[in-house]
């Protein structure tokens, strides 16, 4: 026989362990999940189901974590609606084979939080040929942090992905760092930042892209060239344009300075006119990084002439045109350049032994005989010309007259730029430059300025260069960050006097398009704002920038940057700062928004109160203020402001404001002292007998209710429901007495008495013969009064007799008729 020991083992084996059908399968799965996977973000909710293979169960059910749900019995289907609010949430679906054995499948869920981005510039260094900036890419608000990656951007190419690690399923924050250099040769470049949580390929696709930030490379002003001191040599009173040219970003601005006095010109030009001594000129190349400069000398030197020498000739000829015996037609002429010209010379003269025309070109020669004589030219291509008519009298005497021609020639081109090449800086003088490119005669020239088609300056030249030259105009204005976007346009005329074209010869530069650059401005944006819960991001305020170059407005709450993009909760209300910044300042606006939110309670399902004190606690929040209307039993009745005893009960508040309702039951238990509904009694109880005496009371809390009162063998205390009795058996004179009975709570106690007076069996005797003889005395009293009665009627019987005799009749005045006996 096997041991004890040994065969208990068995049986525990066969009926747990050892049988083969109490383990679930493993060649195939007995629970199929539809969806296997759910990955989904916090906060939604997702349908699942679950089937089984098994034809016979004892029923199917979902556990949650270690709660279970309610078990389906002949299904081979079940579904649960899964609500992802835990991050650490573990779901399966079961099913019983029988009592012992249970199959299980967990389903795969992945909750996520998809992040909230903030990309800016952390730190920016300029260097000379290149600018280090420090870019820093805020993740908010994530979950899973292991499966999150955040990629970099430069002109949309990929630079940079980061990964990170970690152990917590629960949102974070984290943050990427980036520098970038950015050289003056690539001078702008486009950088973002790219956060998305990676599930694979058959996982949801959501990346959060941030604003893009267009960073340039700033640098320090540099001369062109490398020459620190420039010489020139001139000759006096000629005129000298000197020129400074520089590059920076910002581009720099070019001021002037001569021998120590500062001149009054910001441009890359400074011309001189009619130069007469040597001088030093300074130019200084200068933006928010720095400045440069550089020496120009200017040594002017006496041109060396001689003295020419003319004899005079026999006869020599005036000089006055009214003594001259010469007619030009026309005498005074405009003439293009390259277009023919044709002057006839004749004279009135009898004497004249020939005419002729002398000039540089199309000269004639002389002309015996000859008074009229027309000089011709196709093309007067030659500046530097002269042209002259002559006749010769027969005694030799000599006249000649010269024509008063103007050759002149619109301008190659007429631009504008600007002197410190395109840097506008709102109220900061500057300059733009009208270049005009071989235009002759120069003081012939006027230039008229516009702005958006507004004229705003004219210069007039007083050059008496009569070759083509290269000539500029200055316009000097203080620009206003309205002026950013303006057209400005110069236009060259040549007034050429009447003898001139019928329009005048004029060339338009192309427009000229101001870009001024400023500090942003905040505009647009309210004092305050009120909105309501969960519907509102700072982003979806109005608040417009204005600046060159342009910012974006970054939100500051408590001195902390927040994310604009976040919808405000109820906790979020307070001011915030909207702040512009730019290379040239900073500004912000602020904005007081309040976020209204739905009514909610927060307090209790029930609450313990004292009589006549308040409830203070349970007031609904909301924004505005709800209104609170209370209920009872489906009523409607005021608040209650001092609770009574009667008042204990199951209330229903409801709450409303603009923005929806909220109901809240509770339960409110009202607290008194003990109270009594009878008063005091005296009780008689005789001799012997038995007697009863009760107390109950009411309270809130129920009193403890308590006899006092002398001991003694025969009394017996007992309870019944709220009451406490005593019971007084075979009362004996010893009993007699007062009874107090005390009810007690935390709020008090009261009292009430009851006076048990005993009586013996001797009073009792005495009562009975009392009442005896009272009855025995009735008695008598009746008998007496029957006696006095029937005298009566035998007295007023004899006194009737004689009349009433012979009827057999007699009158009882107290009876009435009656029949008399017979007389004896």
């Amino acid at each position: 026989m096997l041991p004890l020991r040994m065969l208990g083992l068995l049986m525990l084996c066969s009926f747990l362990l050892c049988d083969a059908d109490s383990t679930c399968p493993t060649e195939r799965n007995p629970l199929v999940l539809d969806p296997p996977e759910i990955i989904e973000e916090y906060g939604n909710s997702v349908l699942v189901n679950c089937s089984t293979t098994f034809e016979k169960h004892d029923g199917m059910y979902w556990r949650a974590g270690n709660q279970s749900f309610d078990t389906e019995k002949n299904e081979s289907v079940v579904s649960k609606l899964v609500e992802l609010l835990d991050w650490n949430l573990k779901f399966e679906c079961k099913v019983k084979l029988n009592d012992s054995l249970e199959c299980s499948e967990e389903l795969k869920v992945t909750v996520y939080k998809n992040p909230e981005v903030l990309l800016f510039v952390k730190h920016m260094d300029a260097a000379a040929e290149e600018t280090q900036y420090d870019l820093q890419c805020d993740i908010s608000n994530v979950a899973p942090v292991q499966k999150l990656s955040v990629r970099w951007y430069k002109n949309n190419k990929t630079i940079r992905n980061d990964s990170f690690k970690s152990t917590t399923e629960t949102p974070e924050n984290k943050s990427s760092v980036l520098v970038v250099n950015i050289s003056r040769i690539e001078n702008v470049a486009h950088l973002r930042c790219e956060a998305q949580l990676d599930f694979g390929p058959d996982g949801p696709q959501l990346p959060v892209i941030s604003q893009t930030l267009n960073i340039s490379s700033y640098y320090a002003p540099e001369f062109n060239t490398k020459n620190e001191t420039d010489e020139i040599v001139v000759y006096k009173g000629e005129n000298i344009t000197l020129t400074c040219e520089a590059e920076g970003n910002p581009a720099p601005v070019i001021h002037w300075s001569g021998d120590g006095l500062n001149i009054p010109e910001d441009s890359n030009n400074l011309t001189i006119t009619r130069i007469n001594a040597s001088s030093n000129y300074t130019c200084t190349a200068s933006n928010y990084l720095g400045n440069i400069t550089k020496q120009i000398r200017v040594h002017v030197i006496q041109m060396s002439t001689e003295a020419l020498i003319a004899t005079p000739t026999p006869n020599a000829p005036t000089t006055r045109a009214e003594r001259c015996p010469l007619t030009l037609t026309p005498s005074e002429i405009v003439v293009r350049f390259g277009d023919p010209v044709s002057i006839n010379c004749r004279t009135s003269v009898t004497d004249a032994a020939g005419i002729g025309w002398e000039a540089t070109v199309g000269g004639t020669g002389f002309q015996l005989k000859s008074t009229n004589l027309t000089w011709e030219v196709e093309k007067l291509e030659e500046w530097d010309f002269d042209a002259s008519c002559y006749i010769t009298l027969k005694n030799g005497t000599q006249f000649w007259l010269r024509p008063n021609i103007t050759l002149y020639q619109t301008p190659d081109t007429v631009s504008v730029s600007a002197l410190d090449h395109g840097l506008m800086l709102e109220d900061t003088q500057t300059q733009l430059k009208c270049n005009i490119h071989n235009v002759a005669p120069v003081q012939k020239l006027e230039v008229k300025w516009y702005r958006d088609n507004k004229t705003v300056s004219t210069q007039i030249f007083n050059d008496f260069k009569v070759t083509p030259v290269n000539v500029s105009s200055t316009m000097t204005f203080t620009p206003l960050r309205g002026h950013n976007g303006s057209i400005f346009r110069c236009k060259a005329e040549l007034h050429l006097g009447p003898k001139g074209p019928e329009v005048l010869p004029t060339v338009t530069s192309a427009p000229y398009t101001a870009v001024v650059y400023y500090k942003p401005l905040i505009k647009g944006c309210p004092s305050s704002y009120t909105t309501a819960e969960h519907k509102f991001s700072l982003d979806m305020l109005h608040c417009e920038t204005d600046g060159n170059p342009p910012s974006m407005v970054q939100w500051y709450y408590k001195g902390e940057l927040v994310n604009s993009s976040k919808h405000l909760t109820r906790n979020d209300s307070g001011t915030y700062t909207a702040v512009a910044e730019n290379v040239f300042g900073r500004s912000n606006a602020s904005v007081y928004i309040t976020v209204e939110y739905k009514p909610s309670f927060t307090c209790n399902d029930s609450y313990v109160l004292e009589v006549n004190e308040k409830l203070q606690t349970c007031e609904p929040e909301g924004l505005p203020p709800p209104t609170l209307i209370w209920f009872k039993e489906g009523k409607m009745m005021a608040s209650p402001l001092h609770w009574t005893k009667h008042d204990s009960g199951e209330y229903l508040l409801k709450a409303d404001n603009t923005h929806g309702t909220a109901e809240h039951k509770l339960y409110v238990n009202v607290l008194y002292a003990p109270e009594f509904k009878e008063e005091n009694k005296t009780k008689v109880v005789i001799l012997s007998e038995n007697a009863t005496l009760d107390c109950s009371a009411e309270g809130n809390p129920l009193p403890e209710v308590q006899w006092k009162y002398t001991a003694a063998v025969n009394v017996i205390k007992s309870t019944v429901g709220r009451q406490k009795i005593i019971t007084v058996t075979g009362a004996t004179s010893t009993n007699a007495g007062v009874y107090i009975c005390v009810a007690t709570n935390k709020f008090g106690n009261v009292t009430r008495s009851v006076t048990l007076v005993i009586q013996g069996k001797t009073n009792q005797i005495r009562s009975v013969v009392i009442w005896g003889l009272l009855v025995i005395l009735a008695i008598l009293i009746i008998f007496i009064l029957h006696f006095f009665i029937r005298c009566i009627r035998c007295w007023f019987g004899v006194f009737a007799a004689g009349s009433s005799v012979a009827a057999g009749v007699v009158f009882d005045p107290l009876g009435g008729l009656y029949t008399a006996p017979p007389l004896l």
